[in-house]
Formats: structure tokens, sequence, C-alpha cells
């Protein structure tokens, strides 16, 4: 059977300080990018404010009383598009906790998905860089599986790459795109970046975008850019530098069965000997 193929977009944008400049230039680059025929649209990590954790308190919004959360319903709406709302800092109405959250949204504009980046990006490498996301955030506790229609869609952000088990109980869920918006820096980012995407296509056979922030040299913490996506086969299929831009793609779905079925990894697992379990309390979070 033929599989569909859909127009995605990965949204490369520049963020400074200003709230409200960096969600209206997101919504001018969402309308660009559906224009030009995506479908499916991604933002960046943390495209609402500066990646910092002294002012994520101060940016943090609430679903139901936000700002971007409103202006990005109404753009996927308009648009008719599927947005993954790269990540803002989320305070919980509850347990007043702050999330590194990312929003999903369907063509009708409603909130399908509510991902809390799991793994914390906290490191220390010494005479280089040191981050403590734990500093002021807390880390969400479950999977994010979105059925799009034309595939189902897993959603990480940033750091959740570094995690092969996450991206392993996502194709165990059957999906066949993973995108994670996220913001490696200037010492992780050329070592890391491309191969951790490039890794996790090849062991799961999907493909795997990841949506970085341009580099802006006015921000203490320096994005390293290069947005991509990479196929199944491990190929690097769009990218960028690190100025603000999009990226394009068509996602081939048949790529992923041909792989599948060329490279039959899923049924040759031994699981008579290692098995990866879901542990968490829900694979989609879904709001109505």
């Amino acid at each position: 059977m033929n599989e569909p193929t859909f127009k995605f977009a990965g949204i490369q944008m520049l963020i400074g300080e200003n709230k409200q400049e960096n969600i209206k230039n997101a919504v001018k680059l969402i309308d660009e990018a559906s224009a030009n025929g995506a479908v499916i649209v991604s933002l960046p990590e943390c495209f609402n404010c500066p990646y910092s954790t002294g002012v994520f308190k101060q940016y943090s919004e609430s679903l139901g009383s936000s700002e971007t959360i409103d202006a990005l319903s109404e753009c996927a709406k308009k648009n008719k598009i599927w947005l993954i709302g790269g990540s803002i800092p989320e305070v919980d109405k509850v347990d007043g906790k702050i999330y590194n959250t990312c929003f999903i949204f369907n063509p009708q504009g409603a909130v399908v998905g509510r991902h809390r980046k799991i793994h914390l990006f906290d490191i220390d490498i010494p005479n280089k860089i040191r981050f403590k996301e734990s500093e002021t955030l807390s880390p969400g506790n479950s999977l994010t599986v979105i059925d799009i229609g034309y595939c189902k869609v897993g959603v990480g952000i940033c750091y959740d790459i570094r995690f092969p088990e996450l991206a392993m109980l996502y194709a165990k869920e059957n999906c066949k795109f993973l995108i994670y918006p996220g913001a490696f820096n200037m010492t992780t980012g050329p070592a890391h970046w491309e191969l951790l995407q490039r890794g996790r296509a090849v062991d799961n056979q999907v493909y795997v975008a990841a949506i970085s922030p341009a580099r802006n040299p006015d921000s203490t913490y320096q994005a390293w850019g290069h947005s991509s996506v990479v196929s199944p086969w491990g190929e690097v299929v769009a990218t960028t530098q690190h100025s603000q831009d999009i990226i394009y793609t068509d996602i081939d779905l048949n790529k992923v069965t041909e792989m599948r079925s060329s490279i039959p990894v899923y049924q040759q697992k031994r699981n008579d000997i290692y098995q990866i379990i879901n542990q968490s309390s829900t694979t989609n979070n879904t709001y109505h």
C-alpha cells in the first residue's frame, strides 16, 4: 500500500527578551511556512523567552490564561495546520511548579497534546558550560504521542533526544516521525546535535526533526542552530546554518516502510532477552 507524503516545516527563529515580539515573529514565520505548503510546523525550544533559568518564572504562563498559547491556537486554526508549539515555561495552576512545555495544536486550533520535558538539562562541562534546568524547572512524567492522521508523531524536547529509551518507546507506539524542539549550545551542538538525530532515526527507523532557535549574538546562551530533519536511513534531508530560517522537507512515509521491511529489526528483536516498557501514566496527553 502506498503511504502518504506530507510537507513539514521547522522554524529556526531569532529569540529576544521581548515576549510579544517573539510571539509576533513566530506567528509571521508560521504563516509563511503554511503559505509554502507545510501541513505540520514546529517551533524551537523556549521560543517566547531567553533560554535562561533566571527568567523562566518571569516568562511562565498557564494553560487557559496564556497569550502565547492563544496566539498559537489562532495561528494553527487560521492556517489549518498541525502545530508543534516549540516550548514555553509553563507554570502549573495546581502545584505551582514550572515546566519546559510543548503545546501541540490541531488544525482547528485545539490543544491536543502537552509534552513537559522529561529529562532536565543539568550539565557541567569544566571550562565550557554549566547549566542546571532543575534550579527552576520540574520534569514531566509522560510520553506524548499525537495522531496527525498521516501518522503518529512522538514529541520530545532537546535533552530528551539523548535518551534512546524514549525514542524506542515512541517507535513501539508506532510513531513514524519524532520531533524535538531543542536548543543545543556551542559546546554540545557541534559534537552531538546531528549525531543524536541520526542515531535516533536509524535506531528506530523513523524520521527525526530537531528544531533550534537562531543564534542570537546578544544572548548569554548561544544556540548552535542547524535545525535539521533526518530520514529513517540516517540521511540529513533538510538543514540550515545558524541564522533565522525555515527548513522544509517532504516526509515520505514510504521511506519508513521500506527501511523497516529491508532491515526488519522489529521482527528480529530478542524480547526473550530484553524489553522496554512504558511506565508513565499515559502516551497521549489530550485536552478537550
